[in-house]
């Protein structure tokens, strides 16, 4: 398993239902979560086989700002 972490700007509960549909449905992530706490609200994935490409072309098609942290 291999953890990666981004930069984004999902920074309340309502952005992160609103990107959850879109994260669950990449196949190869175990877990995720955002640290909103963070200034850089930290988006932290658990891939069993998911790529960072896959991960930031859906959290922007769900209308978020992401990049590897």
């Amino acid at each position: 398993m291999k953890e990666l972490k981004f930069k984004t700007n999902i920074d309340c509960q309502g952005c992160v239902n609103a990107v959850t549909p879109f994260l669950n449905k990449i196949p190869g992530i175990k877990t995720w979560s955002v640290d909103t706490n963070n200034p850089n609200k930290i988006l932290t994935i658990q891939s069993l086989g998911a790529t960072e490409e896959d991960i930031i072309n859906i959290v922007k098609k769900a209308g978020f700002t992401i990049q590897k942290n």
